[in-house]
């Protein structure tokens, strides 16, 4: 991964912080590599836990969540990859 870690089995299970934004490179000897970005988004309930700090919490409960990544989902997650194996 474009942050250090590897791993040299699968399936490989790796934690991080939910504002990453990483690139994986996934190969295997006798197959095209193939290499996934991995981004974050707004979590599902993200922007309603968001209102909802606003609302209970105050701007600094918002700016909290904001900056610690707790309304973000980490996408695509998990990662799943097909490689083309030469025969």
């Amino acid at each position: 991964m474009s942050n250090g870690e590897s791993c040299d089995n699968t399936p490989c299970t790796f934690k991080v912080p939910r504002k990453s934004e990483l690139n994986v490179l996934i190969t295997k000897q006798g197959c095209e590599p193939q290499q996934i970005r991995v981004t974050n988004k707004v979590a599902g309930g993200g922007g309603a836990a968001m209102a909802g700090n606003v609302l209970v919490g105050g701007i600094i409960g918002a700016g909290v969540d904001a900056s610690n990544g707790s309304t973000l989902d980490l996408v695509p997650n998990p990662v799943e990859v097909t490689l083309a194996c030469r025969r």
